[in-house]
């Protein structure tokens, strides 16, 4: 078969399935927007004021921004939809573009989601498959004692106990090792190499925060998927040529496993978002995931689909990496 052929055979399936999840996240962003805008009520922010703005004036502000809720649901979500495909997020009750609040607190919140996302894959592949190869051993289940525990334990409650483990540290040491809330000191004017050291500090707990759960969860994936491999005939040929136990594990168990291993951390981004969103709000960072919460109190349809829309992308584009990372691991799989 030509390079030609076998080229269309892993593009062409690859190519259906992001026009499949590109219908997906339509739908999703779609029915977010109409969730938002049929439960919250922006006009309370209004009412709220004293003394409260004539009605009128009221309703001329909501239909500034969209957000009349005596105007026709699927009117609003004509207009709205309408901004979407150029770019455009709309207004929030107020008045400000959300456009521009959400492209401020994005850069904040991909930092700390990109450096959980890579520590928590990178970790959870390594451990996993190092305790897979060596299943019912004192460090399979010390391993896997530790991962329950962190499993178990709430986003909110690790992270808390991430401040005081940074409170100690730097007592121990006499000087700040790390910072345990803000993601940047106030008014700090080093040179470059000494601001992204000064963001770097900022930045350990929180990414820990949002890796351990990660890494504790795809160990025991990982594990699992290895742990079915270590007996198979392949290993014990390769073994048996000379290799030893780690390297048959990483040169081969390893590449079988990353095909669903890739698929599973994929979908499992949802959750690191909402990890993220928990440890922003903990640790200070002004981010999409605090943005959510003021929205949500606010009633601001606008906003909340926004980060939703962000949110619902980013977990589009990870389905994508994992579609690319299983055509370059296996070409076969794309078939069909």
């Amino acid at each position: 078969m030509s390079g030609s052929a076998v080229g269309r055979r892993v593009v062409v399936p690859l190519l259906r399935r992001v026009l499949r999840r590109a219908v997906l996240l339509f739908t999703a962003v779609s029915c977010v927007y109409l969730l938002a805008a049929a439960t919250l009520h922006p006009r309370e922010n209004f009412e709220a004021q004293r003394p409260p703005p004539p009605p009128a004036a009221v309703d001329a502000a909501l239909d500034a921004a969209n957000l009349n809720d005596r105007t026709p649901l699927f009117q609003r979500y004509a207009v709205w939809i309408s901004g979407i495909a150029v770019g455009d997020f709309g207004r929030t009750w107020d008045g400000a573009s959300v456009n521009e609040e959400l492209s401020r607190r994005i850069g904040v919140s991909v930092r700390l989601l990109a450096a959980g996302a890579v520590l928590g894959c990178i970790g959870g592949v390594a451990l996993g498959t190092w305790t897979g190869s060596r299943v019912r051993g004192s460090a399979d289940r010390a391993v896997t004692a530790l991962s329950l525990l962190v499993i178990s334990v709430p986003v909110v409650v690790l992270a808390v106990a991430l401040q005081h483990v940074g409170v100690w540290a730097n007592q121990v040491a006499g000087m700040d090792l790390v910072r345990v809330t803000g993601e940047a000191t106030p008014g700090f004017s080093g040179g470059v190499g000494e601001q992204a050291l000064d963001r770097l500090r900022h930045l350990v707990l929180p990414t820990l925060a949002v890796a351990l759960p990660q890494i504790a969860l795809y160990s025991r994936y990982q594990r699992s998927l290895i742990a079915d491999q270590v007996g198979a005939e392949y290993l014990r040929t390769a073994r048996a040529k000379g290799m030893t136990r780690s390297q048959a594990v990483v040169r081969h168990a390893l590449r079988v496993t990353l095909i669903p291993a890739a698929a599973y951390f994929s979908y499992s981004l949802a959750v690191l978002l909402t990890s993220t969103v928990f440890t922003e709000q903990v640790f200070g960072w002004h981010g999409v995931g605090e943005y959510l919460f003021e929205a949500v109190g606010q009633g601001d349809v606008n906003a909340v689909a926004a980060v939703c829309c962000f949110g619902a992308v980013c977990v589009t584009a990870a389905g994508v990496v994992s579609d690319l990372v299983r055509a370059v691991v296996d070409p076969r799989s794309q078939a069909g």
